[in-house]
């Protein structure tokens, strides 16, 4: 007990400095908004500074011309015009921009569709009008530029101009997303797994595209698996980057034949090593025995798993060894624990009871024991499901604010 106080104390203590080190570095690079210069260090010459630093006629013939271009082609890429080469031009065009502005709104959600559906018409009868009145009042006049409205419509032309831009920008950086989404979902295995009476079923709702959450069921030969869930600080891609990390350095120690409370410790090295100062990961690793039910796991600071057994109440597999990536030394035990026919193991990452309702209140450990206690008789994926359906319903409309992972494994009674 004394020992487990002092790991737990050094823990404490290298938390301490690690987030000290960190909020340091951040405080040398300058961190969160710098304050508008005082009047008295020349607050005009720091404001013309920012509007006309780097700014350079090249960059705007690449802003008008090359930016342009791609933006353009960024659009219609998907759009079908090769139907158009011998219409008149006029058609041609006009079924051009028609079939480019539904390749938009296509790739927008709902309500902002509706925004840029009511938007654009708009800006185009504002141009048209200017251009009605240039043409009425001759090419060479400049007349109409002093009317309010041409300038209105010039001023959201330039706005509608920058926003176009950003939305390409934003838009293929989702696409990009959306392809890590797909090779992350690939890396994991969301197929129900059966094996000698022994069921695995899993689901992962990530709070972004991409999630820190990690499970994994890996074949260790024989009769016997690995079942894991992890869970890395954080959330986006930052964390999907670390979530694989961790992935290629497990299974790597598996493939060298390292089992137990070693593969823990060496992997818990390995990540001290490569995760930034202010990551960290909590990790449950179970070996099981499929034929007979025998395991043996490792709670690296993760939240407590439930133990469902055929009957009797339920139990928690608490921590016993702190989160990976903390302390290099950290030394971590195997625990044994016998799965009976009719048992179920329960496994979960703190996205799932951190889910809060709109009032800010947390579905919590209790709600989750209540919703498991319900649905002793389900299978695997319909108890799954139906916890998700539960926490989501919780939230109402508020969005969960972080990755939900869920597995369940179970002997058949």
């Amino acid at each position: 007990m004394t020992a487990d106080r002092e790991t737990f104390g050094q823990f404490a203590e290298r938390t301490r400095e690690r987030f000290e080190e960190f909020a340091a570095r951040l405080a040398s690079r300058g961190a969160g908004p710098r304050p508008a210069p005082a009047l008295e260090e020349d607050y005009w010459r720091g404001l013309r500074d920012l509007f006309t630093r780097d700014v350079t006629p090249d960059g705007l013939r690449d802003l008008l011309q090359h930016e342009t271009r791609e933006t353009f082609r960024f659009f219609t890429r998907d759009v079908d015009l090769r139907d158009l080469q011998d219409r008149p031009w006029p058609e041609r065009w006009g079924i051009a921009l028609w079939r480019t502005f539904q390749a938009m709104a296509y790739r927008l959600s709902p309500w902002r569709r509706i925004l840029f559906a009511v938007a654009v018409p708009i800006l185009f009868v504002g141009w048209l009008r200017v251009l009605f009145i240039v043409v009425a009042a001759g090419p060479l006049s400049l007349a109409p530029l002093s009317s309010w409205e041409s300038w209105a419509v010039g001023g959201a032309s330039a706005v509608f101009l920058l926003l176009v831009l950003e939305l390409r920008d934003k838009l293929g950086l989702k696409s990009d997303l959306e392809v890590a989404r797909q090779i992350q979902f690939g890396l994991l295995p969301f197929e129900p797994f059966a094996q000698d009476g022994v069921r695995i079923a899993t689901a992962m709702r990530p709070a972004n595209t991409v999630g820190g959450d990690y499970f994994d069921v890996i074949d260790l030969g024989p009769g016997r698996i690995a079942v894991v869930v992890a869970d890395v600080a954080g959330k986006g891609m930052p964390a999907a980057l670390l979530m694989a990390l961790l992935q290629g350095s497990l299974r790597t120690l598996v493939s060298a034949g390292m089992r137990g409370a070693e593969l823990v410790t060496t992997l818990n090295a390995h990540l001290t090593a490569s995760l930034p100062s202010n990551r960290l990961i909590t990790f449950f690793y179970a070996e099981v025995e499929t034929a007979t039910g025998g395991s043996t796991w490792v709670n690296a600071g993760h939240n407590p798993p439930f133990l469902l057994p055929a009957s009797g109440p339920a139990r928690r597999l608490e921590p016993n060894g702190i989160a990976l990536g903390v302390l290099a030394d950290a030394v971590f035990v195997a625990e044994p624990l016998q799965i009976e026919p009719g048992d179920r193991l329960f496994v979960y990452t703190d996205g799932l009871t951190e889910a809060a309702s709109p009032a800010d209140e947390e579905f919590g450990d209790a709600r989750l024991l209540t919703a498991l206690e319900a649905r002793r008789g389900a299978t695997g994926e319909t108890l799954i499901a139906e916890v998700i359906a539960e926490a989501l319903r919780f939230c109402g409309p508020a969005r969960p604010r972080d990755d939900m992972t869920l597995l369940a494994l179970g002997r058949d009674a």
